[in-house]
């Protein structure tokens, strides 16, 4: 048995005592799991399967909240027109007033048996990050004293724009990160999140989301890294290295199909097939799982053909288990488990549903304990549940826990958080990454006839008009999962928590010569245009008019983009659309900048603009970014992970479609023909894209092919071009998509500079799933084309793959690798 002695505030620290193997760092993670769940009772077994979420009896009542952080500064605020009303409900996860209630056990007595996690210590309240280590070596020192052998608790916390904490750096939202086509900078910047979250004691983050979206609709678009499985993919796992490499488990949401939601409702069914799911949802995930070895998953809310993700088997054990080889473990979305009962109906209570979840292979209940609860203890002794996965499911837990450091003997609640007050969790080296990624995630649709404003040979307007919601609100800069729109509505008397200027500031310090005149015109939401007249006169004065519109992110109806808040159509929100044409009939040049969390369709703007731009989401630094490619400061080189729309009502429709997906050929009278495509952006400068070059014309079936193409600088300035490699699978078992990215490399240029950029493309990336549901390689000719977007791809070539039809299973190919070369000299 375990020892314990006293220490300080009443903690208990384990002595390492003969014949202990579990806690003996130089035994292998298998023997210690042995001999650990050796000593434990059923009871302490599934003790390690629930979790506790104490800080949520806080956020409803600011006053409570804020003595747990009597020394948060208050921060900066904002002007913003769009304000939370004080009496309405603001939940963090789905029905969260709800569950809540169910779930205020106190943490001694949920941890009674042993507890797996501790839910969000950092970001349910504004706590500073020396209140937050306390609360967590506290908690910790709560689950180690009240339970038999004082195991520790895993603390886990979101992190999909940064860690999701008071005063933390808010760094662009997701879709921003599929904007910049750059998973180098991923990388580093979740190595940068992971590094102030293992800091103060968080060992898990919830991040990243790998939905391929489907539907521009879906509120949670601004989640995700865009539309294509390929860019979703290799994004997504640099951020699994980037987060695990610094000491904190990723965990890969949602799995799976939750972004295919009938008619984008969040929550809503997914009519989806077996094929769909395998070829364009799951790619991501199996990349994450066999490239980067990520150590989590979550599962999905969404019901697919009538399963529930969250109690599907063969999603969570025989492709992600048996065919993967994931060995982590699988933690429930919030509240998952009692959503079998209460909202999929397949479970008839909430005990029913904790068996049918940890069968299915959920391993950890979160946000609380309700359907993993010590029922499951009855339920084996029954004979209804095999006490066989309950001991699966906490090896996993407690390997992990292993893995983690969290059983080694000198290990600590205190020693976990040791570097606490030396964290500037929003520090200039953050901030610096934070406008890196924003200033490449800034798509230029059309420079027009104004961009940019102080470009050469064209004077510097004198007068600047800086109108439109965006303009003034910092918040439109934020997805849902930054804190400040996540939790701080509920205390506005917090402010940001952080510097964040708006565009009108940026803008200001942009072009300290011009005098900016600011009209907000109207709010995000809502149908007031009393702002309409002070706005229009604004821009009848200006030299230029820059307007700002978009999205100011939410949750569960408190926004217009982010988790609940799906949309009808893609107008733009409110009456925003009306203020722009407004001011685009003033005959004022009016520069246009949208920033959103999904596409707007932008038809009736484009060609009327002096100027058109798109920013998703762009964080703290947003404002900076913005305004350095409005004035040229900065060279525009974001590209379009998701389509720009040309008509609000067209669609559901990405640009991964089959024949009869795109297009109209006089056949209906819906026309889904992008307005921008996908993978589009442009730039201050021009480049070319010539010499394609394959070393094959023909491979076997298990052969592979290098491709190659020159990108050349034809301008001036400096830039970077996005080089995109694309296949299309000409006759097939089944329909396909007319174009897939298959392989793409971020090149910089400097002007009259040329490189040869690679690809090597291996045969099993044009697999598919055939008509028998096995993935194949078939013989047959294959496009390849190669451009700066889907809509050009002026290098095209044809390379037939001979031989026989191979079936490929998972040691298939995942990836493009892709070699850029020495630049070289061109001539003028």
């Amino acid at each position: 048995m375990v020892e314990t002695r006293p220490l300080e505030d009443d903690a208990a620290r384990p002595i390492l005592v003969p014949n202990e193997v579990w806690r003996d760092p130089e035994r292998s993670p298998d023997e210690r799991v042995d001999d650990l769940l050796a000593r434990l009772t059923l009871a302490e077994k599934v003790g390690q399967l629930g979790s506790r979420w104490a800080l949520n009896d806080m956020t409803a009542d600011a006053d409570t909240a804020a003595a747990a952080a009597p020394d948060a500064p208050a921060g900066p605020g904002s002007d913003a027109g769009d304000a939370l009303d004080p009496d309405e409900v603001l939940n963090v996860a789905p029905m969260q007033d709800v569950f809540a209630a169910s779930g205020t056990i106190a943490l001694e007595d949920a941890a009674a048996h042993g507890l797996g996690h501790l839910t969000r210590v950092y970001g349910s309240v504004p706590i500073t990050p020396a209140g937050g280590a306390a609360e967590v070596m506290k908690q910790q020192r709560v689950v180690t004293n009240a339970s038999r052998l004082g195991i520790p608790a895993i603390v886990h916390e979101e992190c999909l724009t940064g860690f999701t904490a008071f005063g933390a750096t808010v760094y662009p939202a997701a879709i921003a990160w599929g904007a910049t086509f750059d998973p180098d900078l991923v990388e580093r910047m979740a190595a940068a999140i992971g590094r102030d979250m293992a800091a103060l004691g968080i060992h898990q983050g919830l991040s990243p989301v790998l939905d391929v979206v489907r539907d521009y609709r879906w509120g949670r678009v601004e989640e995700t890294m865009g539309e294509d499985p390929y860019l979703v993919s290799m994004l997504g796992t640099a951020y699994v290295r980037g987060l695990q490499g610094a000491g904190v488990i990723a965990t890969l949401k949602h799995f799976a199909g939750y972004s295919a939601s009938r008619a984008a409702r969040n929550h809503g069914p997914v009519p989806m097939g077996r094929r769909e799911l395998i070829d364009i949802m799951l790619p991501p995930f199996e990349m994450a799982v066999r490239l980067g070895r990520v150590g989590a998953v979550m599962n999905s809310y969404s019901d697919i053909d009538g399963v529930p993700a969250g109690a599907d088997p063969w999603l969570l054990t025989e492709i992600l288990r048996d065919t993967w080889g994931f060995e982590g473990t699988v933690v429930s979305d919030y509240w998952a488990v009692p959503f079998l009962t209460s909202m999929h109906g397949v479970a008839a209570d909430m005990d029913d549903a904790g068996v049918l979840a940890l069968e299915a292979g959920i391993d950890v209940e979160l946000p609380d304990t309700l359907g993993f609860s010590q029922h499951l203890v009855d339920r084996v002794a029954s004979g209804e549940l095999e006490e066989a996965v309950v001991d699966r499911a906490a090896r996993r837990v407690l390997r992990q826990k292993i893995e983690l450091g969290l059983l080694d003997p000198d290990w600590t609640p205190e020693g976990s958080v040791t570097r606490a007050e030396q964290v500037h969790l929003d520090s200039a080296e953050n901030r610096a990454l934070a406008r890196e990624m924003a200033e490449r995630s800034v798509v230029l649709l059309d420079a027009g006839t104004a961009l940019p404003l102080m470009g050469e040979g064209r004077p510097a307007p004198a007068t600047v008009a800086v109108v439109g919601p965006a303009a003034s609100d910092p918040r439109t800069f934020m997805g849902c999962y930054a804190f400040p729109n996540h939790v701080l509505p509920r205390y506005p008397s917090r402010g940001l928590g952080i510097e964040v200027p708006s565009l009108a500031d940026a803008l200001a310090a942009e072009l300290p010569d011009a005098r900016l005149v600011h009209a907000r015109g109207c709010d995000t939401r809502g149908d007031d245009r009393s702002g309409f007249a002070e706005a229009v006169e604004a821009a009848r004065q200006a030299d230029v008019c820059v307007v700002a519109v978009g999205d100011l992110a939410g949750l569960f109806g408190h926004g217009t983009s982010g988790e609940g808040c799906d949309a009808a159509d893609l107008t733009l929100p409110g009456v925003q659309g009306d203020l722009v044409a407004e001011l685009l009939a003033t005959g004022t040049p009016v520069v246009v900048v949208v920033v959103s969390g999904r596409p707007y369709a932008l038809g009736e703007i484009a060609g009327r603009a002096a100027g058109l731009v798109q920013a998703f989401m762009p964080g703290e630094e947003g404002g900076s970014a913005i305004a350095g490619v409005l004035s040229g400061r900065v060279q525009p080189s974001g590209h379009l992970p998701v389509q720009i729309p040309r008509h609000p009502g067209a669609q559901p429709s990405t640009y991964l479609q089959p024949r009869l997906g795109v297009g109209n050929d006089g056949i209906t009278t819906l026309d889904v023909t992008p307005l921008f495509p996908f993978g589009f952006g442009s730039s201050y400068t021009q480049f070319a894209i010539d010499g394609l070059e394959l070393s094959a014309t023909e491979i076997a079936t298990d052969g592979e092919v290098t491709v190659s193409a020159r990108v050349t600088n034809t301008g001036d300035r400096a830039g970077d071009e996005v080089v995109q490699l694309y296949l299309r699978d000409v006759v097939a078992q089944v329909t396909r998509p007319v174009l897939q990215l298959v392989g793409f490399a971020r090149v910089s240029l400097e002007p009259l500079e040329s490189r040869r950029v690679s690809f090597t493309v291996h045969a099993d990336r044009t697999a598919y799933t055939g008509r028998d549901l096995h993935r194949i390689v078939e013989p047959g000719d294959v496009h390849v084309l190669v451009g700066a977007s889907a809509g050009h791809l002026p290098c095209r070539a044809v390379l037939r793959l001979t031989g026989e039809t191979r079936v490929v299973g998972v040691d298939r190919v995942l990836d493009t690798p892709v070699h850029v070369g020495p630049a070289e000299r061109v001539s003028g």
